[in-house]
């Protein structure tokens, strides 16, 4: 008998959760076939049977986190060939919902059959499973799952870790045209701001306070979705064509809609953009998540009064909020930094 433990599913990961298992005790399998899928931070990922054979014991059950390294499934090898076993166990994520989804509509009582799916194609996304659930009862407790959790860890770890301070300006958008793309100005500004600022386009290391310039812009852009925040990478910001940067943005949205959005692509920011302003708020503190040591918030477009050259003139104004790790970047960079993206915006 052979014992299968979880591996290592990208750098370092301590734990994944269990969504589903394709296979049951007793089932007979064979190498590579979809043996359990685990969401991890962000991500629900397939994971194959590592042999063929039998499998003799699940040590996990739907819902169970499991960490790096613990035992994951026992199986008997004996009189195997690799040819062994027959496919047992269908994907899931051909359906309406992914496996997270149908895990949080089992936990909940709700039956997928009777719910509209508000997702892409009429999928099935969580925001969708707790409508049709209602509320939950005064003074419950649910723990947090999959995104939430990932979210929870990530934030505890930024605010014991990161000396953050923050920097606010505005920059004045009058001049730009109808239908200006907001999200691929705020891209170009921040490659320019990063090749005039360089310091802000780092990680830092605390353990032994150092740090790592990047010569690329592998630049974050946060995303909200019923599930959670989702922070994907748009490589090379700084040598790509204006094309390949929209076409990149708008296929990362649907992978992370549809949580396809493998884990290689929410790792690796070297900084990170949050244009919170498409639903609403001027300014904000925002949370750095380390190595990085800075993060962009773009706020509500509003239209203004101010004086220009003497003179009031209605102005459309963009407000800017900068948060910094203060370990690694001084005040004078950090505000060297915004400015650069200030005045790329108002070219």
């Amino acid at each position: 008998m052979k014992t299968f433990t979880l591996p290592d599913l990208g750098e370092g990961l301590p734990d994944a959760e269990i969504v589903s298992w394709h296979v049951s005790q007793g089932d007979r399998v064979v190498a590579d076939q979809p043996l359990v899928s685990v969401e991890t931070e962000k991500a629900v990922v397939e994971v194959p049977a590592p042999w063929s054979g039998r499998v003799v014991k699940l040590h996990a059950s739907t819902g169970d986190i499991v960490k790096t390294g613990a035992p994951v499934a026992d199986f008997d090898l004996s009189g195997e060939s690799e040819d062994a076993g027959a496919v047992v166990g269908t994907l899931p994520r051909a359906a309406k919902a992914t496996p997270a989804v149908r895990k949080l509509a089992k936990a909940l009582g709700v039956d997928l059959a009777k719910v509209t799916g508000s997702g892409p194609g009429g999928s099935i996304a969580a925001r969708d499973v707790e409508a049709a659930a209602g509320p939950a009862g005064a003074g419950s407790y649910e723990p947090l799952r999959g995104v939430r959790r990932a979210m929870a860890r990530n934030m505890a770890r930024s605010h014991a870790q990161v000396a953050a301070t923050s920097v606010t300006e505005d920059a004045n958008i009058t001049g730009w045209p109808q239908g200006t793309d907001v999200t691929m100005r705020l891209v170009n500004a921040m490659v320019a701001a990063a090749r005039a600022e360089p310091s802000l386009n780092a990680w830092y290391d605390g353990a032994n306070q150092a740090r790592r310039l990047h010569a690329s812009v592998d630049l974050g852009i946060a995303m909200n979705i019923g599930d959670g925040l989702f922070v994907p990478v748009l490589r090379d910001a700084g040598n790509r064509t204006q094309e390949d940067l929209r076409q990149g943005l708008e296929t990362m949205k649907k992978h992370v809609a549809a949580r396809t959005v493998a884990l290689e692509e929410l790792r690796g920011q070297t900084i990170t953009l949050s244009n919170f302003g498409m639903i609403g708020g001027r300014y904000a503190v925002l949370m750095i998540t380390p190595p990085q040591v800075a993060i962009l918030g773009a706020g509500r477009i509003t239209q203004e009064a101010k004086v220009i050259d003497g003179k009031i003139r209605p102005c459309r104004s963009l407000p800017l909020s900068l948060t910094f790790d203060h370990r690694a970047v001084t005040g004078a960079e950090a505000t060297r930094f915004l400015m650069s993206v200030v005045k790329d915006l108002e070219r």
